[in-house]
């Protein structure tokens, strides 16, 4: 059976020369003329004695799942559509700032998950990618745009596993995906510069911190159980307290000194100021004060199947502003890519659902979440501290 290169990290790739009866050294070449100069075949890589090059044509190979379309919007950002075959399609984009390139990678196809807010999950899941087809995704579009932007210079200086899927919930594939990320014979990212987005899969959490700490983004969302539960199923599973618990553990081995939340802004839902008061008090418990972490409020995307509406920015700026009054760092994540449905929660590919995600939000429907009015905020009595 051929191997395809693309599922290696280094360690794995140096195994794999080891049964072709080839030196280590062989492999740290092959890598470099992998993911640093972007070849995909092996006639390329000059370097490499002929009778390896031979070895290789009959046992690998280095094949990326092949674009369906891209995608470029009017500010820049760049969608791709990858065919990963059995009928389904995963996205990444590439989103160019002035100070850094990010590009967005899925993990699964489709997602099991089912956050109200996220229209991946509203299409179920159907399978884990591999580490080649994570990679790949990066492999791709960093010497696509090599190629575009006529240089010889890294372009993406930063990754972010937040396109679709849960990265937790692909754990043997995600680990080995990272260290390639992180590797100096490959694209040689920093820790600091590789996050990984997860809802709160809070064993996970633990197991990343040990075997390849990145940083660390949690999709939080609301301040209690109650609220949390309607908006991120995982919560009930792993509640609020445990995946506060977990992230305060990672931040020992993380490579920066903060967790960032991510909270998607959903009108009369989770953006009362009331909300963000919870929010401050949930951060200030067991005399931890609010340093450790910082919050990125993120304008919610709609699509019809949500049934939610986009907070306005009058709203999105007071929540805000109580929660930065109380010292906690607050961002707001300016949109990218909306006409071109490559912004936050927009990511859809096209996904064969095994899951029967459709039935089961068609049985919920008539299960409306709580005004914000009907919540009561805990916490108030703190606001004159805030």
């Amino acid at each position: 059976m051929t191997a395809n290169l693309l599922d290696y990290d280094l360690e794995g790739l140096a195994a794999f020369c080891e049964r072709l009866g080839e030196k280590r050294f062989r492999a740290t070449q092959l890598f470099r003329w992998i993911h640093q100069k972007g070849a995909s075949q092996f006639d390329e890589m000059s370097d490499l004695a002929k009778s390896l090059r031979e070895k290789l044509k009959t046992s690998a190979a280095i094949k990326a799942p092949p674009i369906l379309a891209q995608h470029i919007s009017s500010d820049g950002t760049i969608k791709w559509l990858f065919d990963v075959g059995g009928g389904d399609a995963v996205e990444a984009v590439f989103i160019p700032e002035e100070d850094r390139g990010t590009l967005c990678v899925s993990s699964q196809a489709g997602c099991a998950v089912n956050c109200r807010f996220c229209s991946t999950g509203h299409q179920g899941f159907s399978r884990n990618l591999t580490v080649g087809e994570i990679i790949s995704q990066l492999w791709f579009a960093e010497h696509f745009l090599r190629k575009h932007l006529k240089t010889s210079e890294r372009v993406i200086s930063n990754v972010v596993m937040m396109g679709m899927g849960e990265p937790l919930q692909n754990y043997t594939a995600l680990v080995p995906a990272l260290r390639v990320m992180l590797d100096d014979h490959a694209y040689g990212l920093s820790r600091r510069r590789v996050t990984v987005s997860t809802s709160g899969v809070v064993p996970m959490i633990d197991r990343l911190g040990q075997d390849c700490p990145v940083a660390l983004a949690v999709s939080l969302h609301a301040p209690n159980d109650a609220l949390r539960n309607d908006l991120v199923p995982l919560n009930r599973k792993y509640p609020i307290a445990e995946l506060m618990q977990a992230c305060r553990r990672y931040l020992a081995f993380a490579p920066r000194d903060f967790i960032t939340f991510e909270y998607c802004m959903l009108n009369e839902v989770n953006d009362a100021p009331e909300q963000a008061t919870e929010l401050v008090k949930l951060i200030r418990q067991e005399g931890a004060g609010v340093a450790w972490c910082k919050f990125n409020l993120i304008p919610f995307n709609p699509f019809p199947a949500s049934g939610l509406i986009r907070s306005s920015q009058d709203r999105v700026l007071a929540f805000a502003r109580v929660l930065s009054d109380a010292g906690i760092v607050t961002t707001i994540r300016k949109t990218r890519g909306d006409d071109i449905d490559a912004a936050c929660g927009q990511l859809a590919g096209d996904v064969k659902d095994r899951t029967d995600v459709q039935k089961r939000i068609s049985r919920q429907r008539t299960v409306m979440l709580k005004p914000v009015s009907e919540i009561t905020p805990r916490g108030r009595e703190n606001a004159s501290n805030d």
